[in-house]
Order: C-alpha cells, then sequence, then structure tokens
C-alpha cells in the first residue's frame, strides 16, 4: 500500500512538472522537482507522509524562507548603497551583491549549524516517542543543509542576474520602501 501511495504521489507530481514546464516559466518546475526529491527522501528513510512529518516541512520552510528574505534585504541594501555613490555597472553590482551576502554568511551558517546540532541527536534517538520525533527533525535537518546552500549561493547569484538585467533595462533604481499610513495614536 505504501509503494502504491509513493507512485501515486509521484505520478501527479511528474504531471504536473510537466504541465508547469509547457505553460508556465521554469521556476514551478523546479519547485515541483524539490518536492518530488523530498517525498522520496522520506520514503527512502521510511517515514510515511504523516502529520508529524508535515509539521517538519512546515517548520522547515518558515526558517528557509525567513532566511531567504532577510538575504535578499541585505543584497538590496548593499545595492542601494553602491547605487548611492553614483553610476553603477555589472562589476558593481557583483560588488554589492558579494557585500550584501558576505554580511548574511556567519548568521546564515550559525543558524543552520544550531538547528542540526540540536536535532540531530533526535535522529538516533531510540526511546519513549522517538517515533513520533524522528519523522520531525529528519526534514528540517536535511532541508536545513540544502537551505544554506540555497540561501548563500542561489540567492545571490539570482539577486546579481536580476539586477543586471534592470541595468540593461534601465530600470534599476534604489529600493524606495513603500509609505505605510501610521495607525491613530490612543
Amino acid at each position: 500500500m505504501q509503494y502504491l501511495t509513493y507512485q501515486i504521489v509521484d505520478g501527479i507530481l511528474r504531471a504536473l512538472n510537466m504541465a508547469f514546464a509547457m505553460f508556465w516559466e521554469i521556476l514551478w518546475p523546479l519547485i515541483l522537482e524539490g518536492l518530488r526529491v523530498c517525498f522520496r527522501a522520506g520514503v527512502l528513510l521510511g517515514y510515511n507522509f504523516s502529520g508529524a512529518v508535515a509539521v517538519g516541512y512546515i517548520d522547515l520552510f518558515g526558517i528557509a524562507v525567513e532566511t531567504g528574505l532577510v538575504m535578499v534585504i541585505y543584497l538590496q541594501e548593499a545595492l542601494d548603497a553602491r547605487l548611492a555613490r553614483g553610476p553603477i555597472d555589472n562589476a558593481g553590482i557583483e560588488e554589492a551583491t558579494i557585500d550584501g551576502a558576505v554580511h548574511r554568511l556567519r548568521p546564515k551558517v550559525m543558524t543552520v549549524a544550531v538547528v542540526v546540532m540540536s536535532l540531530a541527536p533526535i535522529l538516533w534517538e531510540t526511546g519513549i516517542s522517538s517515533d513520533v520525533m524522528k519523522p520531525i527533525a529528519a526534514p528540517i535537518v536535511g532541508g536545513m543543509i540544502t537551505s544554506a546552500i540555497h540561501v548563500l549561493i542561489l540567492v545571490p547569484v539570482f539577486f546579481a542576474m536580476l539586477a543586471e538585467h534592470r541595468l540593461r533595462r534601465g530600470t534599476l533604481t534604489p529600493f524606495e520602501p513603500v509609505p505605510t499610513e501610521r495607525p491613530p495614536q490612543w
């Protein structure tokens, strides 16, 4: 029964992957392929997709999205500082991207190290309630390692590519936050 469930979910993800690849950009097929890899990893580790595994994925996605957004904020601030100094070219964009990424290197590595070191003992636990805790910890530990690669390498590369594209189009300007209405002071 577990193998049949695996085949059904894998087939659905493959079909969606092909549909997205035919009609939309490449981003959605990459996301779905990542989900297939995560699903396969859970099956290979012997964990059925349960509520505990879902909680682990929700926790992982929250941490990964938060650290990715903070990385983009640091990259944008570094690019804005470079734009404030005067005209910019592709080398200036790369310089600003490296500067912003270097400022986030240690905090991201520390976040990954703390999460992995705190949850790794759970993966080897054999005591009471280990059958519940292992499926929660497994996606978080594996995902944090791949999240570090994603946030520290891929996000700055994509950020630089998009900034260079905006530079070629002539739309590269410093980020200006949208003013928000202040709540009334009581």
